[in-house]
């Protein structure tokens, strides 16, 4: 019986490709005509467990290089993907291709994943101008809900530590325990944010309304 192509496997089957290795180990590090690898095929398609298991257990090189040089930090496509080649499993982030290019260089120039050419960036100390404004754009604010408008200005002393008040304790924990996720800038995150913001607002507004209809009837 032929043994079965572990490289599509890796697509959409990583627990096939971890049996397969079990029963032969030296597919671990097998590469095809064109140098792609099991790594390459991890990495790309973000299977982490994998990904891992190939390096620590079965000792493949993080680094192996497919026919243009490039590593499988090159076809990274999340962030998580990209922190754990080089910050667990030993991926060298300034690697350069036969063309010369990082992945920093060859993610940015695709224009395809903005947040691992700016995570590459901080990591090399190479964080250009442009991989600055692309953080911006990734970590720019969400959009408040329809039909709300904030506008800046200044308030005095007594506005603040009067009608104003105080924040409120328990929505500032909130904000703060969402920040600090992991999958803050997620889409999850930012609707989650989105609906932490709306539920702020009309907080803020149902204390105004109850305090102008006190006033009406005092």
């Amino acid at each position: 019986m032929s043994r079965p192509n572990l490289y599509i496997l890796a697509a959409d089957n990583p627990s096939a490709v971890l049996s397969a290795l079990q029963s032969d180990s030296s597919q671990a590090s097998c590469q095809d005509e064109h140098g792609y690898s099991l790594l390459h095929a991890a990495a790309s398609y973000g299977h982490i467990d994998l990904l891992r298991a190939l390096v620590q257990e079965y000792n493949v090189n993080p680094n192996l290089t497919d026919e243009d040089g490039e590593t499988c930090l090159f076809v990274a496509e999340t962030l998580e993907i990209a922190k754990c080649l080089v910050e667990e499993l030993g991926a060298d982030p300034k690697h350069t291709n036969d063309e010369g290019l990082t992945a920093q260089e060859t993610i940015q120039s695709d224009g395809s994943f903005p947040e691992i050419a700016i995570y590459l960036g901080q990591v090399t100390g190479n964080d250009t101008s442009d991989s600055t404004q692309s953080l911006r754009d990734v970590h720019a604010p969400p959009p408040l809900p329809p039909n709300i408008n904030i506008n800046l200005g200044t308030v005095s002393e007594q506005e603040v530590n009067g009608e104003a008040g105080e924040i409120d304790p328990e929505f500032r924990r909130r904000i703060a325990e969402l920040a600090a996720r992991e999958d803050f800038h997620s889409e999850e995150g930012q609707n989650q944010l989105r609906a932490l913001v709306t539920d702020a607002i009309r907080g803020v507004g149902a204390e105004t309304q109850d305090r102008d209809v006190r006033r009406r009837t005092e």
